[in-house]
């Protein structure tokens, strides 16, 4: 199967962890690096501490819980470095990635994944046609639009195919916001949009996309959500 015969595109707006002076990017190259997710004003919430080194990792047993049972071919969408893709392919699943950093595509390609440099909003390889989705690690956020994002999700799905999705650790979080990356040696990224979302609002939100929660779990303290076509 050819994954990448489609056009590719690259996302002209803001995107998570860019500009500034990129902490996103060095924190790719440090598998134990920190990053702080904050809000862009001083009503925002304290900064929320992202495990980035965690990102660059191998798999580890929670996320290959994630696959169990996923039908291929499977798209991870913001796949950073390309963990999931490589453990997809480990369980001989066809996979491809798709990540807007320059610096997460080159990494991944010089480990040998199929990874494409564009926004999943971008015309895209096998629209309708993808078994499994994913977005893990908190990319139900990309571009500040939850809702959004499941309707693209339901556009690539294959008409038995399943989005698997990790949600907030608060069940009734619902928030978008104009956020920024920061690092503890003090690089702080460009303003971009980004979302959390729990498990309730998540339903209804499905619903609106044309899709519907099958299952949710909690494993290692993170909660997931999988879902199907209504």
């Amino acid at each position: 199967m050819t994954l990448l015969s489609g056009r590719s595109g690259r996302n002209q707006s803001p995107t998570f962890g860019a500009g500034g002076t990129e902490p996103y990017a060095a924190a790719l190259q440090n598998e134990s690096a920190v990053l702080y997710l904050r809000g862009s004003t001083a009503q925002s919430p304290s900064a929320s501490p992202m495990d980035a080194g965690r990102w660059s990792a191998g798999a580890d047993a929670t996320d290959f819980d994630v696959l169990t049972g996923a039908a291929g071919p499977v798209l991870d969408i913001g796949c950073g470095p390309g963990r999931m893709v490589r453990a997809a392919m480990d369980l001989g699943l066809s996979a491809l990635g798709v990540d807007v950093s320059p610096t997460a595509v080159r990494i991944a390609t010089a480990a040998g994944l199929t990874v494409l440099n564009q926004s999943v909003f971008a015309s895209m390889p096998l629209e309708g046609g993808w078994g499994t989705a994913l977005l893990l690690d908190g990319n139900i956020g990309i571009g500040g639009d939850a809702g959004a994002l499941l309707a693209r999700c339901a556009e690539l799905l294959a008409e038995d195919g399943a989005l698997v999705v990790e949600v907030s650790q608060d069940p009734d979080r619902d928030h978008a916001f104009e956020g920024t990356l920061e690092d503890g040696q003090g690089r702080r990224s460009g303003v971009f949009p980004w979302a959390e979302i729990g498990i309730v609002p998540l339903r209804a939100r499905a619903e609106e996309a044309g899709l519907r929660v099958d299952q949710d779990w909690i494993r290692d303290g993170r909660w997931f959500a999988r879902l199907v076509r209504t």
